[in-house]
């Protein structure tokens, strides 16, 4: 389809994986701007005067994204894996800085500006997480307690900074993801039960000590509670998808996003298109879900090294898990969280970070075809990078 030097290997030659996961990610993009532009164009004409000023700042950083997509799919998967030791120490730099020095909103101290960009490093670090829970887990019988204890203690801190910011929602999301690579890695049942009732212990503490999270959570049992206080976005959240019925108003049609859902282009941006798209429409966009899961366990099926299987698995799992939490949370299944729906939400920091990933997960499936066969084979003895 390209020429063979824009490509790692010619089109022909793509496994049906590869081709199908970029095609259902162009297709997600797209998509993505449509409901974007629909959930965003009446707030931004009242707040802004141009109703495509949030469309136009996605569309640019969507560019920037399908380079960096590009740029995953033509480097080196062992080159991406030693990027991620230091990528992530990196990153946990920058989430610390933003408790000193970061920019609070709605109570959360997320974002470092620098000039005209605002950066979210816990969105950023999301795919070094990946990497570098596949290069530990991969070959976790094989290395030292030194280097196991590490890289366990570099995770667990990157977490409770990411909880301190205050931001459970992407903090229990790494952890789940770090769980479930280390369960595809094959640890032992009591280190994965053990880690996984620390983890619910550190969340329960996070609700216990943070007003703002233990109210989410009550309001989420009984939002019409205080309907018009902190039951209020999930309450409006349950008007626009229930008013969205079996086929939907239409798209454009949806009234809630008229200043009555709030955070509608990020959070909440499901319940627009769930109004505008009705049931058949949440029913396609889950059935899309489940096809590209599907996708993705057959590209971590067909890998030929334990260390790309866990990348691929990682990769869908974080895309596929992030966008079903986001939509539990706007359908009232869990608590009101700060998770963007994948590809669809507004912020250039989700772009980057999800487009990356799905990068790597194309990597995967070219190198399972043989692609750079040669240099592994005059590699394999040598230990795979954990950091």
């Amino acid at each position: 389809m390209g020429p063979r030097g824009l490509l790692p290997l010619p089109w022909s030659q793509w496994p049906a994986e590869a081709r199908l996961v970029l095609g259902l990610v162009a297709l997600w993009s797209l998509v993505g701007v449509l409901v974007l532009t629909s959930a965003s164009w009446w707030v931004a004409e009242r707040e802004m005067g141009d109703g495509a000023f949030y469309v136009k700042r996605q569309v640019i950083w969507m560019v920037a994204s399908w380079g960096l997509l590009y740029l995953g799919i033509c480097t080196n998967l062992r080159r991406w894996l030693r990027l991620a030791a230091p990528a992530l120490l990196i990153g946990g730099l920058l989430i610390a800085a933003t408790l000193v020095v970061g920019s609070t909103v709605n109570g959360a101290s997320r974002w470092l500006v620098i000039g005209p960009l605002q950066i979210q490093p816990s969105e950023l670090v999301k795919p070094f997480v990946v990497l570098q829970g596949a290069a530990l887990f991969s070959h976790w019988r094989r290395i030292g307690a030194d280097q196991k204890l590490l890289w366990i203690g570099v995770f667990g801190v990157l977490i409770l900074l990411i909880l301190k910011q205050p931001n459970l929602s992407t903090a229990a999301l790494l952890g789940l993801l770090l769980w479930l690579i280390a369960l595809a890695g094959g640890l032992s049942l009591q280190l994965l039960v053990g880690s996984a009732a620390a983890g619910g212990l550190v969340g329960t503490a996070s609700i216990l000590v943070n007003e703002y999270q233990r109210l989410r959570v009550t309001s989420f049992l009984d939002p019409w509670k205080d309907a018009q206080g902190d039951g209020y976005q999930l309450v409006q959240s349950l008007m626009a998808i229930g008013s969205g019925g079996v086929l939907g108003e239409g798209y454009g049609l949806s009234t809630q996003k008229l200043q009555y859902l709030p955070i509608q282009s990020t959070d909440f941006i499901f319940a627009v298109f769930a109004e505008e798209f009705g049931y058949v429409g949440s029913v396609v966009l889950l059935l899309f879900l489940l096809l590209f899961g599907f996708v993705g366990l057959r590209v971590a099926l067909s890998c030929r090294s334990n260390q790309q299987r866990l990348v691929a698995i990682g990769c869908t799992t974080l895309l596929v898990g992030q966008s079903i939490l986001n939509i539990a949370v706007a359908s009232g299944a869990m608590p009101t969280t700060g998770l963007p729906l994948p590809m669809i939400s507004y912020g250039g920091n989700s772009l980057l970070s999800s487009l990356l990933v799905a990068g790597l997960l194309i990597r995967c499936s070219l190198e399972s075809s043989g692609l750079e066969a040669p240099r592994r084979r005059r590699r394999e003895r040598q230990p795979a990078p954990i950091g």
